[in-house]
């Protein structure tokens, strides 16, 4: 009961492992799928594409449905915390599969490596899409507006950001299959196990209403005294605001996912120097495993280290939209730098780190700054809305791999990635900061 609405160490970290889980399943997904689709079973760019087309497909239905049922439902003792176990436990599932795709299909006797494998990589989207949506809306659920929500949201990405490290280091040193059992378990166990000493409000209330506990309690009386001076709580949302952010955010996704689904064809034919199609090595294979394993290793290492030990300190200055923005730009001048002189794997590694700054500002700040701006009580529906920022882009990036394959040079992946970011920040100067 001791880590039960206090704001304490021990409360943001038990807090975080719910969305842990969810952030190593995609990595597993990142640093696993792409690669075993070609490596393994021979698809190329463009299906591959087709597959990644599954998972926001999934979100769209999956975040929304079950952001607005979890806003007014109860049981098994919480509101979120059913559809985080389930959530949990069918991805967990699914990650077990990936390695058996051939296997699967042969058993059921469709002769069609492609409509397994979506169907495969849809169950597992769908899956982190009904924990994920929970798991974020209930750091909301149970902090306070402001500093401490940040602190929640910046906690859960430093603790994700951690073991999405350790998820591509796992890959890159040990092996892909290694990764895939490791995170089935971990997927399970950090989903099932941490909700059950979250104390959930019955009740989603405002600003205004009572904390349950005493560090709550004092957090809330800066916001009885600002009412008191005329600065009253944010009651409704406010939608012109929320739809900037959500157009903001999902040009970034066009680039993030175009990287995240694509990088693997940039190292096997810009570094490497092998066509796309080519059939290689188990040796071969491993090496472009090993390559995709460290970049993202380095890109989420930056990722957890910066949201609380730079970000935050440098939102409390300037603000967490220019904050925001401003690490968005520097990972497009990443991008374009890659583009220039990312052809050796060292340079790619080094400069995937500067793409590293951007990604931790994506992974943290703009859950806080939505947060503030919508109806308190309808978080799950708005994480929900929110997401469609997240998925619709991906929807775009997924259906990029036609052409991204017909181009002669990979290198078109970081064009559209650094294009799309620095659109994305410059519609992030628009949003209005709000008021601590």
């Amino acid at each position: 009961m001791s880590v039960h609405n206090r704001l304490t160490p021990a409360f943001y970290t038990n807090l975080s492992l719910p969305a842990t889980a969810m952030g190593f399943a995609l990595c597993v997904q990142v640093a696993a799928l792409s690669w075993i689709l070609n490596t393994q079973y021979g698809l190329n760019i463009e299906e591959i594409g087709y597959v990644w087309l599954a998972g926001p497909l999934a979100g769209i239905l999956g975040q929304v449905i079950i952001g607005l049922i979890s806003d007014n439902v109860w049981f098994w003792g919480g509101r979120r915390r059913p559809f985080i176990i389930i959530g949990g436990t069918i991805a967990a599932m699914m990650i077990l599969a990936l390695p058996y795709i051939d296997v699967i299909n042969d058993r059921l006797g469709v002769d069609s490596l492609v409509g397994v494998a979506i169907t495969i990589a849809l169950l597992l989207d769908l899956a982190i899409n009904i924990s994920f949506n929970p798991a974020r809306s209930i750091i909301a659920d149970v902090t306070p507006a402001g500093a401490a929500r940040t602190k929640g949201y910046t906690w859960m990405q430093t603790i994700s950001g951690f073991f999405g490290v350790l998820a591509y280091l796992i890959g890159a040193f040990i092996s892909n299959y290694t990764l895939i059992y490791v995170g089935a378990g971990l997927v399970f166990l950090f989903a099932v196990f941490p909700v059950l000493f979250i104390q959930e409000p019955k009740v989603l209330a405002d600003a205004e209403a009572e904390p349950d506990s005493l560090d709550v309690q004092e957090a809330m009386v800066t916001n009885i005294e600002a009412k008191s001076k005329g600065q009253a709580a944010k009651a409704a949302t406010d939608w012109p605001e929320f739809l900037k952010i959500c157009f903001a955010h999902a040009f970034t996704w066009v680039g993030v996912q175009c990287m995240f689904i694509y990088t693997f064809a940039f190292i096997k034919e810009e570094i490497m120097g092998f066509d796309t199609t080519a059939t290689l090595s188990a040796t071969q294979n491993n090496e472009i495993g090993f390559s995709i394993g460290v970049a993202f290793a380095i890109l989420n290492t930056v990722g957890f280290l910066l949201p609380a030990t730079v970000l935050e300190p440098i939102a409390k200055r300037i603000g967490r939209v220019k904050t925001h923005a401003l690490a968005l730009l520097v990972s497009a001048l990443g991008y374009v730098l890659i583009v220039f002189f990312g052809q050796s794997i060292t340079a790619f590694f080094v400069l995937m780190a500067i793409v590293g700054v951007g990604w931790a500002a994506v992974v943290s700040l703009p859950f806080a700054i939505m947060s503030e701006v919508v109806d308190q009580k309808r978080m799950g529906w708005f994480m929900g809305l929110f997401n469609l920022s997240v998925v619709l882009p991906q929807i775009v990036s997924s259906n990029l791999g036609g052409y991204i394959g017909g181009q002669a040079d990979k290198s078109i992946i970081f064009w559209i990635a650094a294009g799309t970011l620095g659109v994305s920040a410059l519609l992030w100067f628009l949003v209005r900061e709000q008021e601590a």
